[in-house]
Order: structure tokens, then sequence, then C-alpha cells
């Protein structure tokens, strides 16, 4: 299931949130991703950023707050949980948020913009199909993506990381 609405200003300000995250991880030498996992109170309760570089390729932040989740929170309170994340899940983070029972995704740019952001400045490939995260979780309420500034300012942040790292 997915709902095409308009983000809440709440909901901007957690995506702002992941932004800073995905800015910290492209200041690491890392693709540009960052998420947060937010609580039925509206607590951001957990916070990742993209590590593949320092770990392994699976070091994506919606693994690792699946991961976290998976270890802390109850059945029911995965359940009620909202994970904001500055990109749509890749189909490991979606089938990793499945698996766990993890709420609602709120996503600030979607897996299509990202390939098309690639395609315009010739990128390297990346290795697997983006498939929509509603073809592989069920039931799951998506929001996404943003528009205007917010949105920019991911792509700039994803066209930096890949232009600097052409073939």
């Amino acid at each position: 299931m997915k709902r095409n609405e308009n983000l809440s200003g709440e909901d901007l300000k957690h995506l702002k949130h992941c932004l800073a995250l995905a800015e910290e991880a492209l200041n690491a030498g890392d693709e540009p991703f960052g998420s947060i996992l937010i609580n039925q109170k509206n607590e951001v309760i957990a916070t990742a950023r993209n590590r593949v570089n320092e770990i392994n390729v699976l070091a994506h932040p919606e693994i690792e707050l699946a991961n976290w989740a998976a270890q802390n929170l109850s059945a029911e309170e995965r359940k009620n949980t909202t994970i904001y994340t500055s990109g749509e899940h890749c189909p490991m983070c979606a089938a990793a948020h499945g698996w766990v029972g993890l709420g609602e995704i709120v996503y600030l740019s979607s897996a299509e913009q990202l390939g098309k952001w690639l395609e315009e400045i010739n990128a390297k490939p990346v290795p697997i199909n983006f498939i929509p995260i509603e073809k592989i979780i069920k039931n799951c309420v998506i929001k996404g993506p943003a528009n205007g500034e917010l949105l920019q300012k991911i792509k700039n942040l994803q066209l930096k990381y890949h232009k600097n790292n052409l073939e």
C-alpha cells in the first residue's frame, strides 16, 4: 500500500535529520544515506547512516535500524515505529524492514529518482534493480518522495558523491 500524500511539518523535520545524517555519511567518504527510527511518542529512538566504506556493502542505515529494532523492541513496539530515511529502501533494506515488522516508512527521495540522477551523470551502474518498496513489503504505509528544497539537497549530495566516484 502506498500513500502519496503531502508530508507534514513533522515529517519534514525528521527528514531534515536524515539529510544531516546523509551529509555526515558523505563527509566520511560514504554514499549519502541516513535514517532515523521514531517511536509512537514521536521520539527519535535510533539513528544510522551509511557505513558501507567502514564496515561492508551491507551496512545500509535501514538494515542497521531494522537490526537494532529486532534486538531492542517488542513486536508491538516495532509495528508502531516510523522509519524516516533520506532515500527509498533498496530491496535488501525493504525486506529487512518487512521481516522485522517495522511500521510506516517516510522517505525523502525515491529509488527511481536516484536512478535518473545517476543516469544524468553517467555514474557507474548499481548492481541491483531498484524495486518500489510496496512491491516487497505487504501492508505498509509509505510516504514519499518529498519535493522542493529538501529533495534538491539530497540530490546534490548524491551527485557530489557519484561525480567523485566516476570510473
